[in-house]
């Protein structure tokens, strides 16, 4: 009953109030500007705000498919230092010398021949003569040493690079020397000996000597990579030095005697066929400059072209010795 008396009492006094209102020129409370603004609000967040923050708030728990979708709050990790770079190490070659590897057998390569002369010189010596000659007496030389000898020719046969290539790991050697006589006709008056083992080169005299010496190989452009995989192998390469530098030496020092203006350019590296497809320890040696005049006349006399093959044969033989019969190591 009292609470139905205080409303009575309020209901009244609102009544006079917005009588007053009226008769003193002031709207309503109901009318008034603020009141509807804030009836507005309340009824926007009654049938506005209030369904659509539920909506969004639903969405964003699903894919929209129905399907649940888990919020996982992730902590940041704890910075974690780089692992320091792998080094890898290449494999070391195994010194051949710890097998106590010998050298028994040796094949000749006398460069050019037949249809194939190669460079000539003053009065018409021919590079496939010189060389077919010079490896015969090599051969006799290296027999006397007791190692047995094997030509990829005997007399003047044209043969391809990979015929001779064929016939020398088909001898299975321990060594392969093949025989040229260099041609330096910018710089007739130069007489040079040196000794190619397998690698690439940048001096242009070199790749020009390389193609010259590679015109007759073949092979064809399918072989291309096998040759090239040939040049960038290292098998050989460190027997294939040791077999240079002893050929290199006994030439400069055998024939120096007889021709003190000889220049040593010592041993290089180039991509001769001959020496990318065969399968053991090879060089290339230019025992002689047939562009030299004096030196072509030299060369058709059978006393110079032995004592060629005698520095040859030397330095072929003392690489031999080294393997055969090395220095003990033990103190």
């Amino acid at each position: 009953m009292a609470s139905s008396g205080r409303l009575k009492q309020t209901l009244v006094r609102d009544a006079i109030r917005e009588n007053v209102d009226v008769i003193e020129g002031r709207l309503p409370k109901g009318l008034r500007r603020s009141d509807r603004i804030r009836r507005a609000i309340f009824r926007a967040s009654v049938f506005v705000i209030v369904p659509l923050a539920l909506f969004l708030s639903i969405n964003a728990l699903t894919t929209g498919k129905g399907e649940r979708t888990d919020v996982v709050f992730v902590s940041t990790p704890a910075a974690v230092p780089a692992p320091a770079a792998a080094v890898l190490h290449a494999p070391k070659g195994l010194e051949p010398s710890l097998f106590r590897l010998s050298v028994r057998s040796v094949v000749l390569d006398p460069g050019h021949g037949g249809t194939d002369p190669g460079a000539t010189g003053a009065g018409g010596v021919r590079e496939k003569d010189v060389t077919l000659d010079v490896a015969t007496r090599v051969r006799a030389l290296l027999e006397e040493g007791h190692l047995a000898v094997s030509m990829t020719r005997d007399g003047d046969t044209t043969l391809s690079l990979k015929d001779r290539v064929l016939l020398a790991n088909a001898k299975r050697p321990d060594v392969f020397v093949s025989i040229h006589v260099n041609s330096l006709p910018a710089v007739r008056d130069k007489r040079v000996v040196e000794t190619y083992v397998l690698g690439t080169t940048t001096d242009a005299r070199v790749q020009a000597l390389a193609g010259d010496e590679n015109r007759e190989s073949g092979y064809t452009l399918a072989d291309y990579r096998r040759l090239l995989e040939g040049v960038l192998q290292d098998a050989r390469s460190g027997e294939s030095k040791r077999l240079a530098a002893s050929v290199q030496g006994g030439l400069v020092t055998g024939l120096k005697r007889a021709v003190p203006r000889l220049e040593d350019h010592g041993v290089k590296e180039a991509p001769f066929v001959v020496l990318i497809a065969t399968e053991m320890p090879g060089i290339l040696a230019e025992v002689s400059t047939v562009s030299n005049d004096d030196e072509a006349r030299r060369l058709k006399d059978s006393a110079y072209r032995q004592t060629i093959a005698r520095a040859l044969a030397d330095g072929i033989l003392a690489y031999a010795e080294s393997r055969n019969h090395p220095p003990s190591k033990r103190s």
